[in-house]
């Protein structure tokens, strides 16, 4: 599944929005120059985000966004489908009884790849703009490393304290019997 910049970009705004959180309405130029979004492409994006009640409008000097709703009640995936953003990974449209396939059947993956869809949405729907803002997303990508190793082994680091004692001495014990392996521990 390829998230358009579409949906990618109303997600941007909508988070740059909330995390400007006042009751000042917020422009979107400035939206467009912190995130580095065109402009027009922000202003089709709003007028479908206002018609989907995510964010709403102040006219006249010193207008600009509010969000409709506080970012904890407001859901990525709420975000996503407001902008006429499909979250699906299959080429078949839902609830057809028809596949994508030329002869209108499916394809054999069509279950894996609907289920994936599913998860997706799920997945979006769990986290809030306000999850977003306050950093509370599991992942890595905030690990800047180019050495695979080293994050396994800071994945390593970060779990022995949830081992019970003897089996961190066990891994110590295998880790300084394996060749080269007695002071790599310490780099």
């Amino acid at each position: 599944m390829k998230l358009s910049t579409k949906g990618r970009y109303a997600v941007m705004a909508m988070v740059d929005l909330a995390s400007c959180a006042s009751e000042k309405p917020v422009s979107l130029a400035d939206i467009a120059e912190r995130q580095e979004i065109s402009l027009s492409y922000l202003e089709q994006l709003f007028a479908k985000l206002r018609r989907g009640d995510l964010v709403r409008s102040v006219r006249g000097p010193g207008g600009g966004y509010l969000l409709a709703h506080t970012a904890e009640e407001t859901r990525i995936s709420d975000i996503i489908l407001a902008v006429d953003e499909p979250i699906r990974a299959t080429r078949c449209m839902p609830g057809q009884p028809v596949g994508c396939r030329g002869n209108k059947t499916r394809c054999l993956a069509h279950d894996l790849w609907e289920e994936l869809g599913n998860q997706i949405y799920l997945y979006l729907s769990s986290v809030t703009v306000a999850d977003v803002v306050g950093r509370r997303i599991l992942g890595s990508s905030g690990l800047v490393t180019h050495d695979p190793r080293a994050t396994f082994e800071a994945h390593l680091a970060a779990e022995m304290p949830k081992m019970p004692a003897a089996t961190r001495d066990e891994a110590d014990e295998a880790d300084e019997a394996e060749p080269g392996g007695e002071g790599r521990a310490a780099n």
